[in-house]
């Protein structure tokens, strides 16, 4: 094996598994056991819906303000220790306090460093192999490990040691990922043919199918959201303990590693391809959380969240390829930051405040059940956009990036 691969020495590239392991290990903790933390404080459903859609509001915000200098710089790295150093240290005044308003101030400044962290590891690692011939499914599987295995080993543990000390767990955790921060590559180690302008980064904004695909993909993440902010209290309220909570989170994500890897062996760079297994995907998540509407124990849900490794994270795959296909390279990051509003900004925003009003007020069986149907709205959206773009997905520009990128 040599030394190097297009530029980069390839101790960086095995850093840049860890770290997406432990970063990824820190966001499950944080995701999975903090509504339950807010609810020991004597927090209401709506209250906690209300709290955690803070993060995707400052996400609309954060997201491109990051991305886009990371961009500017072409560094990465630089941002992603930047934003774990400073949602460390906000989070601790959040654990600090027990005053409602208090904690929805801290956590705006908190969800400003930390909604970034997804799409920026994305991007360092799209950048990072760029010409390589590596896979971003062989290092983002990493991601999904740390996160199954993580909420899988710290639930017994938090059961252990009271919710009340979620703060051990997760400093622990973060404070791991910044170490291992301070060894990745830059993420601008690779030729790029077009260079940066404010002119070039505004027409992101203006691309016709990339901005579709965010459109119809907030349909589908907006259920997603609503079951990840609220599936704990679910199985909670179903007498489940924070060990099956858990499990359950484990359930989502372990699969996730196989299906990566197929997906980067089997899925070919085609974007007319990619957008009709959307609509199966989207298919497969109506399906799901009609499923969720008729569980009946905590151990059922442990089940059905077994389907998130091919709703999810088929989605996820796809969609940040997809991305990578329709926005320049010089713009990879706004372009990935963009994307991630659909399944962390505008769909978590609305998934806290109308998903918060729902289970308190219409219960989780007709909650889920609604889930099903937007879903299933956006399948037929994928469908649509399909034969729309179908011209516009023979453009010979574009098939040749989708031929590189397949290389």
């Amino acid at each position: 094996m040599s030394e190097s691969t297009g530029g980069i020495h390839r101790n960086a590239y095995l850093m840049l598994k860890v770290f997406n392991f432990v970063l990824y290990g820190a966001l499950a903790i944080f995701g999975t056991f903090f509504a339950l933390y807010l609810r020991n404080l004597g927090v209401s459903n709506i209250a906690i819906g209300a709290i955690l859609a803070c993060g995707p509001v400052v996400s609309l915000i954060a997201n491109p303000f990051w991305a886009y200098w990371a961009d500017r710089l072409r560094n990465n790295r630089l941002i992603l220790i930047i934003t774990l150093t400073a949602a460390l240290v906000v989070m601790q005044f959040v654990f600090l306090t027990h005053n409602e308003p208090v904690i929805y101030g801290t956590l705006l400044a908190f969800f400003l460093f930390q909604s970034p962290l997804y799409t920026q590891s994305n991007s360092l690692i799209l950048n990072s192999i760029q010409g390589t011939g590596l896979k971003f499914g062989a290092f983002r599987l990493w991601g999904s490990l740390g996160w199954a295995l993580s909420a899988a080993a710290f639930g017994p543990v938090i059961g252990w040691i009271g919710i009340n000390r979620l703060w051990i767990v997760f400093d622990a955790m973060m404070l791991l990922a910044l170490v291992f921060a301070f060894l990745l590559p830059t993420g601008g180690e690779g030729k790029r043919k077009d260079v940066f302008s404010n002119s070039g980064y505004r027409q992101v904004f203006v691309n016709r199918p990339f901005m579709l695909l965010v459109l119809i993909g907030i349909l589908v993440s907006v259920p997603n959201s609503v079951n990840n902010t609220f599936v704990a209290i679910y199985i909670s309220d179903l007498g489940g303990s924070a060990s099956i909570v858990g499990w359950s989170i484990f359930a989502t994500a372990i699969l996730e590693a196989p299906v990566f890897l197929l997906l980067d062996r089997f899925l070919k760079p085609s974007p007319h391809k990619m957008i009709a297994w959307m609509v199966v995907v989207s298919g497969l998540y109506s399906l799901r959380w009609l499923l969720m509407s008729s569980v009946e124990t905590a151990g059922g849900i442990v089940w059905i969240q077994l389907m998130h490794c091919v709703t999810f994270g088929a989605y996820y795959y796809i969609g940040t390829q997809l991305t990578s296909l329709l926005v320049s390279d010089s713009f990879r990051s706004t372009g990935q930051a963009v994307y991630g509003l659909t399944w962390g900004g505008i769909s978590g925003v609305i998934a806290g405040l109308a998903g918060g009003w729902m289970f308190e007020y219409l219960g989780p069986v007709t909650l889920y059940r609604i889930s099903s149907l937007v879903t299933l709205m956006g399948a037929f959206g994928f469908l649509f956009m399909l034969g729309l773009t179908r011209k516009s997905f023979g453009d010979p520009v574009l098939e040749s990036k989708a031929e590189t990128v397949g290389k």
